[in-house]
């Protein structure tokens, strides 16, 4: 059984959620001690306590007795099947932080997987449901052969009320090879490695503000979009914020920006750069200072001239391991991806080299 630290530099709860992720495409039995010790309220909270029930319903997995604010975890992981299944986090919890456990399994799932997922779709500390559709999954459709995540009903927090539907179509199934080695060696000869080392040029700027029905009085999402647009417009490409009022259990609303790149005049389908930012509207925050903090953190990652925000970066990890000669090159390493490469390290064959701002993922034959 793979043992991993939860304390472990910022010790918070990617780790929990990657590790679920990895040990059921693997087939690789964990044990976890000292979760989310980094946090105040440390121990499993819902969207992990979710995910836990999520995966043993998809697959039969089994673990210790958990619950709300347990330490410890021992997860033995089952074969994840295929089917439509419907889960709810329960008030708030995140959407986006619950898919971190399943998409990495369900891409190579038998068949198809529909996903309906009730929570929070944006929040502190996470990215946005926006967020995966339009930066995130661009990246994984080398995998698939389609995912596609919708975004029926808005929910913030503190109650919630959220809905998102994620289907995929798998190109590849981890039941039809003996073991991790076979299914890595198919992946490696049929799937486009993650290069994502150069910018190459700004080519346009697109948005979402989403904002509860309830501020539409106040003109919230205009101030938002208006702020966030005049403070993109020195970039001289088109910019295009799309604004959605929705009606929502509680007052709330977010922005997520993306910047897309080109090179040669083309945006590439395999590889394409995309950078992202999100800002969230809360009590006592202006609309104008969400507008504006959105816009300052992607104009930042622009400026940086990467091919990857630091966002991104974390979450791209497990899927590079699958793909070794992977690279990115981000405007920041964050204590997340260091985490993540902690715990990617102890599932896959893979070592990842860190210099300044760029990862690159290499094969270590030896695990095999």
């Amino acid at each position: 059984m793979i043992t991993l630290d939860g304390s472990y530099l910022e010790g918070g709860g990617s780790l929990v959620r990657v590790a679920l992720a990895l040990s059921t495409l693997t087939g690789e039995a964990f044990q976890v001690t000292g979760i989310r010790s980094g946090r105040q309220d440390p121990g499993l909270k819902a969207q992990h306590l979710t995910a836990i029930q999520a995966l043993k319903e998809m697959s039969g997995a089994k673990t210790n007795d958990i619950a709300l604010g347990s330490l410890e975890l021992d997860f033995v992981p089952g074969n994840i099947r295929s089917g439509k299944y419907t889960f709810d986090i329960g008030t708030a919890g995140s959407i986006s932080l619950f898919l971190q456990a399943l998409l990495l399994p369900c891409l190579f799932a038998p068949g198809k997987v529909t996903l309906t997922i009730k929570g929070g779709t944006c929040g502190k500390w996470q990215a946005s449901a926006d967020y995966l559709q339009n930066v995130l999954l661009p990246q994984l459709r080398r995998f698939a052969g389609k995912i596609e995540l919708k975004i029926r009903k808005r929910g913030y927090y503190p109650k919630g009320g959220g809905e998102v539907v994620v289907e995929i179509s798998p190109r590849f199934h981890r039941k039809d090879f003996a073991d991790t080695a076979a299914f890595l060696d198919e992946l490696q000869k049929n799937v486009a490695k993650i290069k994502l080392v150069e910018q190459g040029k700004l080519e346009q700027i697109r948005g979402i503000v989403n904002v509860s029905a309830s501020l539409a009085e106040k003109k919230v999402g205009e101030r938002i979009r208006d702020t966030a647009t005049a403070a993109l417009q020195r970039y001289a490409v088109p910019l295009s914020l799309r604004l959605e009022y929705a009606e929502t259990l509680n007052p709330g609303g977010d922005v997520v920006l993306w910047a897309v790149f080109s090179k040669d005049g083309d945006v590439s389908p395999i590889n394409p750069v995309i950078l992202g930012s999100n800002a969230l509207a809360e009590r006592e925050k202006r609309s104008e200072d969400v507008g504006r903090e959105a816009a300052d953190a992607l104009a930042k990652e622009i400026d940086a001239e990467v091919a990857v925000d630091h966002y991104l970066a974390d979450q791209l990890l497990p899927f590079m391991a699958l793909l070794p000669g992977s690279a990115i090159q981000a405007s920041s390493i964050s204590n997340h991806a260091k985490t993540n490469i902690y715990v990617v390290e102890k599932f896959l064959p893979v070592h990842f080299m860190v210099e300044r701002n760029t990862i690159q993922a290499e094969k270590l034959v030896e695990k095999l």
